[in-house]
Formats: C-alpha cells, structure tokens, sequence
C-alpha cells in the first residue's frame, strides 16, 4: 500500500482530495495546526494523540516554532503540499500579507529540513501554487513560461514555488500546480459569486477581457494525482479547465444552472477597489490560462465544459 502525507488537508481541495486518495486505495498521514500553540510541544511529541483510522492517520505540526513529528514520514513516499492560509479570507493588512507568507514559506521550509536530516523515502513533492503568479494578462493565451507579474499574489507565488523546487537538491521530484478558480458545491468561489442571486441580481465586475481560469473540484484532486503518479510530471503546471470563461459566461451559467431568474447587471469596479484594496486584485485580474501543457501529461478532464460542470454542482 503507497504511504503520502497531505497537508492542508483540512481545506476545500484537501478533503476531497483525501477522500479521492482513499477510494484508490492510499494510506495517507495529514498534517495539521495544533489546537492550541501553547501545548504545541507536547502534541508533536506525544503518539497517543495521533489519530489512526487504518489508512487515515493524522499528525500535528507547529510551524511558528518549525517543528513537526518526524513520524510522519514513516513510510512516505510523496507528498502533496496545500498548507497555507485562505487568500481571500481577510483584508491584505501588512500583518495579515505576513501571515500569508509565513503559513506558505515556513510550512515549506519545514517539510524540506524535515526530510534533509531525516531517513526517509520521499520521492516526489506535489505543491500547491495559482495562477496569480501571471498578474492580469486581459486575454492574452497564457502558458506556464510567461514571467510572473510584480504584484503581492504573483510574489507569494514566486517565492513558495521557490522554496518547492529546493526539494530537488535532495533528489526528490518536484511539481507546482498552478491552481484557478475552483468550482465546488462545498465552497470556494460559488458561494461568494451566487450571493446576490437571491435577491434577483447576478452582478458581474465590468471589466473587458476579465477571464476567469475555472476548473473543477474534481479536475483540480485529478491532476495532482495524475502528478502523483506519473513520474514523467515535473515543474509548474496550470491547473485549470479546458476552457476558461469571461466572468460575464460565468455569471450566466451559474444563473442558468441554479435555474433562476436573476439578472445579470455590471458592477463598476472603482467601490470595489475602495472597499478590498489590493486584495481587489484578486477578482479584477484576468488569466486565460492554457491547458496545453497538462493536457500534453497525460490527464483526462472530467469537465471540459462550465455548463456542465455547473449543472453537476447544482444538480
């Protein structure tokens, strides 16, 4: 039986990932935050708060203090890297871009000293990246060889994948998927998008060219298994759909999809700017991403088409 060790398996592609992992037959270690920072140190030492469920088991690591149980690379073969704090989940404070990095960089660097001055068996790396590392590229086709934008997501990018490709000075084969906006019945952008719908309004930002690099929950758990087993997979990847789709498309398909009569009304995006700051960055900059590349690796979409992706969602 293949041994991985997730992290940030507690997060919307984590889970799903996990429960994909299971049904084909993994046994997996996860690391997570421990409850409370000031027992940290007898949480990562003391085995009988490890949980075990036959193929499940789950470790604690304190990234602030940059210790983890080495335990749980016993019998690790890859891991799959998603640690990291939400991006979209506070205003982009100087202290909170801070703990953006830090969740990021630090949770990288720890796995990688982890495994330098310990035996173990790791062998491949799968790391979380997004496509912010573009910056808003109106709609231009975008590969994975175009050079990163100069904004704070594009850095963040730079700088953790970075820390990922160090891994192979330790022989370890390294991948970096560039992630897009994940559709999902149980989280992420849907339920921040569909917000106003009830109230009979599908507000789009009035932007021209804004495209939005979508992909599916499933697609996303897909192709990092896809670099998990495939061998031939190294570097940076992007991960999203066949197709991506101006907001407007999309706005549209999830009205349609949720069989509603909202109407679709342009937002202007000067509020919007006032009211995020540079965390409007986000949801302003467009990335018609090419899936060339992860096509050309071997994986098969399960959703090629955001109709059909929507209408699963919300069947």
């Amino acid at each position: 039986m293949t041994k991985i060790l997730i992290t940030g398996a507690s997060g919307l592609i984590g889970k799903r990932l996990t429960e994909m992992l299971l049904q084909k037959g993994y046994a997996i270690n996860t690391l997570g935050r421990t409850p409370n920072p000031p027992e940290a140190e007898a949480l990562i030492q003391n085995k009988s708060l490890a949980t075990d469920n036959s193929q499940l088991t789950t470790f604690f690591w304190d990234i602030e203090k940059m210790k983890m149980d080495e335990r749980t690379l016993e019998g690790v073969t890859a891991i799959i890297h998603l640690a990291g704090a939400k991006v979209a989940d506070k205003r982009w404070t100087e202290e909170r871009k801070k703990e953006l990095i830090d969740s990021r960089i630090n949770s990288t660097r720890l796995l990688f000293e982890t495994l330098k001055q310990t035996q173990n068996m790791v062998k491949t790396i799968v790391s979380a990246s997004a496509v912010g590392y573009y910056g808003d590229c109106g709609d231009e086709l975008v590969t994975e060889e175009r050079k990163p934008a100069s904004t704070f997501l594009a850095k963040l990018c730079v700088d953790w994948e970075a820390e990922v490709q160090k891994f192979g000075k330790l022989g370890i084969r390294t991948v970096m998927n560039r992630i897009g906006i994940v559709l999902s019945k149980n989280g992420g952008a849907l339920p921040e998008l569909e917000k106003t719908i009830p109230l009979g309004i599908a507000g789009y930002f009035a932007k021209k060219n804004l495209y939005y690099p979508w992909i599916h929950i499933d697609d996303v758990c897909g192709i990092f298994i896809n670099a998990l087993e495939n061998e031939k997979i190294n570097g940076a990847y992007n991960c999203i759909a066949p197709n991506p789709i101006l907001i407007k498309d999309l706005m549209q398909g999830i009205v349609d999809s949720k069989k509603s009569h909202a109407l679709l009304i342009p937002v202007p995006l000067f509020p919007l700017k006032i009211a995020l700051g540079e965390m409007a960055e986000m949801l302003l900059s467009s990335q018609r991403c090419s899936d060339a590349k992860i096509l050309e690796s071997g994986y098969r979409f399960q959703y090629k088409n955001v109709t059909t992706a929507l209408k699963v969602i919300y069947s």
